[in-house]
């Protein structure tokens, strides 16, 4: 999609089955300088809130993309991302575990890069509430084969703040194939394969609990970054 110069960013906000936390997050935005796009594919009034909130709030540029039929994590962020019309993209989270300032401050960092992501492992990051012990082995864990399947040198990829110049965004969009929560680690995989540069940037961030990953979630990221990477994977 050509760059539409009336916006500056594009964020995108997965938001499945979100009714009680969309709509907190979208009042703690008091402006912001480009469109916020939530893709809605769940069953609950997420979307029917959405909208409601675009025709109120007209200091903000909000968009609602409805489905009928679940996306996944990665997606729905596909979908948000290949309609931006911004130069500058990211996506965040509809917990609210990073602030609107946080994902403005990342679009501030990228200076030369191709895109900047947000790190709970760097330092200078600020966990305001952490995690659960267990949740931190889990991520743990997953970083370390994360790295051993796919070489990545991050620290966190799974943290859900990132942005990112849209046209190193378009160049992979066209052969990604992660639905689920192994989205970022592929995203990433292919934007560095491809040749493009992404930095790591401590965050500000605030466990906030009801998180969407599961445990079986977990198991379907194992194995759907063992697909890619082994057989359906090649850049």
């Amino acid at each position: 999609m050509t760059p539409d110069p009336a916006f500056r960013y594009s964020l995108v906000i997965p938001a499945y089955n979100e009714e009680s936390r969309i709509l907190p997050l979208l009042e703690s935005i008091g402006t912001f300088d480009g469109e916020l796009i939530v893709v809605c594919d769940g069953t609950d009034r997420t979307a029917e809130i959405v909208k409601k909130t675009a025709a109120r709030r007209t200091d903000l540029a909000i968009r609602c993309l409805e489905f009928d039929h679940r996306l996944g994590k990665g997606g729905g962020v596909r979908a948000g991302l290949s309609a931006a019309r911004a130069p500058l993209v990211g996506y965040f989270d509809a917990d609210g575990s990073t602030g609107i300032g946080e994902m403005l401050r990342l679009f501030s960092s990228l200076g030369s890069a191709d895109g900047a992501i947000g790190s709970r492992w760097v330092p200078g990051s600020n966990l305001t509430v952490r995690q659960g012990w267990m949740r931190r082995v889990e991520s743990r864990g997953f970083n370390l084969i994360m790295r051993i399947l796919y070489g990545l040198p991050y620290h966190d990829t799974q943290c859900g703040a990132k942005v990112f110049r849209k046209k190193a965004i378009d160049t992979v969009l066209p052969i990604l194939i992660a639905e689920g929560f192994e989205f970022d680690v592929e995203l990433l995989w292919r934007l560095r394969c491809a040749g493009y540069r992404i930095i790591e940037v401590p965050i500000e961030w605030q466990n906030k609990g009801d998180s969407r990953v599961k445990k079986r979630d977990m198991i379907g990221m194992l194995s759907g970054l063992i697909r890619i990477r082994l057989h359906r994977g090649r850049a």
